[in-house]
């Protein structure tokens, strides 16, 4: 008589038989990776999810301003990428990137006083990708690497997923201090440095030229990747271009430039570049042919089209007022409306400012009390590597008018007096 569905048994990896239920109940699958589970998520993403509701005004995440991207141009260049070669624009491509946007993002950097050829040149998905990209050409688990402090969230978790260990370099109100990371280099070894030397997130601090003279020397001299990060670069409104670190003398066959078009086109796009010497920029090469195999096609394509068309340095002025004005706005409501004792820079470009409580105040409670007015900022603390400053917050100005900007600086200004009270009430 044929056996049952309940009575039916199934070979064990022995060759014996069990019970068909055991055979089949569920195993739990093998652990994530440390890496997956020991990097934290992004506190500015979790406060992003927190102020999508109608009426709140933010200052917490550094988004271009939606209304100023050029919509009519890009359209225009995505129908030309279709209309003069739709097969290749939905077709693979090669890694390295097409070659025509390769070509386009070498004449700008040359024009910026690096000489670049598009050979020089990786595109990659967003800035984000190439600091990802070589991360993995470069760090093993417990390599040191150096970062400002603060600094970019997001770098500090490529670094943590790739189980560096992320070491401060000691900073003031300009950036990097040389003699100081000059004595880290020394002590710790490092495998690289990373910087953000223009308008930097999270501070809006640019590291004079004579630091990033030091900075490059100190690396020659010492051996040390440099890996410069600019996304920022072409948002000045006052003052005068710095030279990247890039074309300082000694920094030539060390230095990863990343590029970017998502603060000056549109974020969207994800479209960003990797300038490299050519063996490091090979590794990064072959990571990339790991992780996408290439950039989009027709993002590329459009975004060639576009700068072949269209002014791009005279769109780039436009969005440059618009953000002056709503960063000149930010610092007049901030003298306005905070107490004497709470202390901001003055950023001369970029997207933020940052910001510093008094003695004794805590950012991070602040903000659950600015939630209820409808307002938002990102504490300081998550930037820092080690001890943080749990005084300190970024304000992005960049996606509010400035009529927007004064009303959510008084609402601040009215958090900030439910705080005080509040704190003031506590036994």
């Amino acid at each position: 008589m044929q056996a049952s569905l309940a009575t039916m048994r199934a070979p064990d990896s022995r060759g014996a038989t069990v019970p068909a239920a055991a055979a089949t109940s569920a195993v739990a699958p093998p652990s994530f990776a440390a890496r997956a589970t020991s990097v934290e998520g992004s506190p500015v993403r979790e406060i992003l999810a927190l102020t999508e509701r109608p009426g709140v005004i933010s200052f917490a995440g550094g988004l271009p301003a939606p209304e100023l991207f050029d919509t009519e141009g890009l359209r225009a260049a995505y129908d030309t990428a279709f209309a003069t070669s739709a097969r290749r624009a939905l077709q693979y491509s090669t890694t390295e990137g097409a070659p025509e946007l390769r070509e386009a993002v070498a004449v700008r950097a040359t024009a910026r006083g690096l000489a670049t050829g598009a050979d020089d040149v990786l595109v990659t998905s967003g800035s984000q990708q190439a600091l990802a990209l070589i991360t993995g050409a470069l760090v093993e688990p417990g390599d040191v690497v150096l970062v400002e402090n603060p600094t970019y969230l997001a770098a500090l978790q490529c670094f943590g997923l790739a189980g560096a260990r992320v070491v401060p370099v000691p900073c003031d109100g300009e950036g990097i201090i040389p003699d100081a990371l000059a004595d880290l280099v020394v002590r710790e070894r490092p495998k690289l440095l990373y910087t953000i030397p223009t308008f930097q997130n999270p501070t809006g601090r640019t590291l004079p030229a004579a630091r990033r003279a030091a900075v490059a020397e100190t690396a020659a001299r010492l051996g040390l990747w440099l890996v410069e990060d600019d996304p920022y670069g072409d948002l000045r409104y006052e003052g005068t271009d710095v030279p990247w670190l890039a074309a300082h003398p000694g920094a030539e066959d060390r230095t990863a430039l990343l590029g970017s078009f998502s603060k000056i086109m549109a974020p969207g796009l994800r479209l960003g570049w990797l300038r490299a010497p050519a063996a490091l920029r090979r590794a990064a090469v072959v990571a990339k042919q790991a992780a996408d195999l290439h950039t989009s096609t027709v993002d590329q394509l459009a975004a060639a089209h576009y700068l072949a068309a269209s002014d791009l340095d005279a769109h780039v002025a436009g969005v440059r007022a618009a953000y002056r004005s709503r960063r000149d706005a930010l610092l007049a409501a901030l003298g306005r409306t905070l107490p004497a004792d709470c202390e901001w820079n003055r950023p001369e470009g970029g997207m933020f400012v940052w910001a510093r409580l008094p003695a004794g105040h805590d950012a991070t409670a602040l903000l659950r009390a600015a939630l209820p007015h409808d307002v938002a900022f990102v504490p300081g603390a998550p930037f820092f590597t080690g001890t943080p400053d749990p005084r300190t917050l970024r304000l992005s100005f960049t996606t509010h008018t400035p009529e927007e900007i004064a009303e959510g600086v008084s609402r601040l200004g009215a958090a900030l007096a439910d705080y005080r009270r509040t704190a003031d009430d506590r036994p």
